[in-house]
Parts: C-alpha cells; structure tokens; sequence
C-alpha cells in the first residue's frame, strides 16, 4: 500500500494551537497551585511572547525578498484555515492592512477547552509579537478582540516610517 502524503502538510494556526493548549493546560493547571494565578499567567505570557518573536523571525528568514506588508498578508492563510477567522478587510495596501474580525474560532476553542481565562496570552498576545520578530519595521494595534468579550478584533498593521523608528 503506497502513501501519496506529501513530505510536508502545513497545518493552520488553529490546529497548531489546539495542540499546543493541549499541552499548556496540565502545566498551567499545576503552575496555578504552585505559584498562584498570577504568576502562572506571568510566565504564560513570557513564554509564549518569546515564542512568537522567535515564530515571527523563522518565518522572516523563509522570505528571499525580505519582510513587508505584502508577504505578511500573504502568510494570513495560515491564521484563516479551517474557517478559524471570519474576516472583513478594510485596507490592503503596501504600508497598511487593516481588517476586522467578526468570529473567532480561536476564542471558542479556548472556551471549550477552560482556558479562556488565558486564551489572550495563548493567541491574541501572541499578534503584536509574531509581527515584531517577522517586519520589526510594521506596527499592530488592536484595542478590541472577541477573546476579551468585545464583539469583534480590529487588526491595524501599519509600516513605520524611519523617523517613527528612531
């Protein structure tokens, strides 16, 4: 019997994610006994920004052209797949993509799992670090997200001239 699976199947970012909570949950559990909520977040939070700059400087190095606005929007599949985001964009242009998300399948993953107390240090955290490692030179802001109880997430990635750099 033959096996016509390609060398590599990128998973989406909700798979990867789900895996990783599956994992997170039991040492989170055990991290809230020992040290208390807040430490346990704490470290959370720490590792898991660590972990994104990281992410986002390995994607960087797969670009042979560099990072921009462009080839970030060209990676958001990844974020997408699986119906994980239902998304209206607002801006796509060299030095802005903006859009809206309207579901989240990332929240509702965290809440079925009883991690919505960390869902936001889990994968929403997780946005302004990844793009840090990947185009240090493109800002996100985003006051709103579904994980935190608003209605929608409002993704502003902005290019920074160089004298908002200095």
């Amino acid at each position: 019997m033959s096996q016509d699976f390609p060398e590599f199947v990128e998973i989406g970012i909700l798979q990867q994610r789900k895996i990783e909570a599956e994992i997170i949950k039991p040492i989170y559990e055990i991290m809230k006994r020992e040290f208390g909520l807040e430490k346990a977040k704490s470290i959370i939070e720490e590792a898991v920004a660590n972990a994104a700059v990281e992410a986002g400087k390995e994607y960087a190095k797969r670009e042979p052209k560099g990072t921009s606005v462009e080839s970030f929007v060209a990676l958001q599949y990844l974020w997408e797949k699986d119906d994980a985001l239902r998304i209206e964009v607002l801006d796509n242009t060299h030095e802005k993509y903006s859009y809206n998300v309207h579901r989240c399948r990332y929240a509702e993953m965290y809440k079925e799992m009883g991690l919505e107390e960390i869902g936001f240090l889990l994968s929403c955290n997780r946005d302004s670090k990844f793009i840090e490692g990947y185009a240090p030179n493109v800002k996100l802001t985003r006051p709103h997200t579904v994980m935190n109880g608003d209605g929608f997430c409002d993704f502003r990635y902005q290019l920074q001239s160089d004298e908002s750099n200095s």
